[in-house]
């Protein structure tokens, strides 16, 4: 730190209110611009300016000359700021509780995750379905799809067991899974009827 900033910062301790004001006027344009990137408006901007020079005079005893002033006063704005975001959280309601609106109260209806006695035969069913979906595939997007999502390969990977371009591995596997869909909704259809 230059001689002149030590100077002007143990005048600051001493209480020299002239001094105070220096280190506001040369400091204060870098805070604000900081903390307005932070915070985005420029209201809250210029209250947590004035707050941070508060806090860095009330902490200016402790600052280590060894240090730059600057980056130490930046370390208190960003501190700050990061303090506004806290107590300015969104509030927020517990899950159970009703929520207050104009006309009453919302209460909020959540859906049974228990397993049921046919959850599990419904969901053997859909495996069944989805698998005899995959076996009707003509042979070239079967394969493609079954080490895509079967065994977890990447397309390269694909591309170099089935030696061909990888953008045909892709251009497979997305047909396969058009084909996919097409089939799963005419069983799903015919199930409805």
């Amino acid at each position: 730190m230059d001689s002149d900033s030590a100077q002007l910062i143990r005048e600051a301790i001493e209480g020299d209110q002239k001094a105070y004001a220096e280190i506001v006027n040369r400091y204060r344009m870098q805070i604000f611009n900081l903390i307005l990137r932070m915070v985005r408006q420029r209201d809250e901007a210029e209250d947590l300016t004035q707050e941070t020079f508060i806090k860095a005079f009330n902490a200016l005893p402790s600052f280590n000359a060894e240090y730059a002033f600057s980056t130490w006063l930046y370390k208190i704005a960003v501190n700050n700021c990061i303090d506004h975001f806290r107590k300015k959280r969104l509030k927020t309601y517990p899950l159970d509780n009703p929520i207050p609106v104009k006309d009453g109260e919302l209460q909020r209806e959540f859906p049974d995750q228990n397993e049921t006695p046919d959850s599990g035969l419904m969901e053997k069913e859909r495996q069944t379905q989805i698998q005899d979906a995959i076996d009707s595939l003509p042979e070239k997007y079967r394969q493609a799809i079954v080490l895509r999502h079967g065994q977890d390969k990447s397309y390269e990977e694909i591309a170099i067991e089935l030696d061909i371009p990888i953008g045909t591995v892709k251009v497979r596997i997305f047909r396969a899974r058009e084909m996919l869909k097409k089939k799963l909704r005419e069983q799903r259809r015919l199930l409805m009827l």
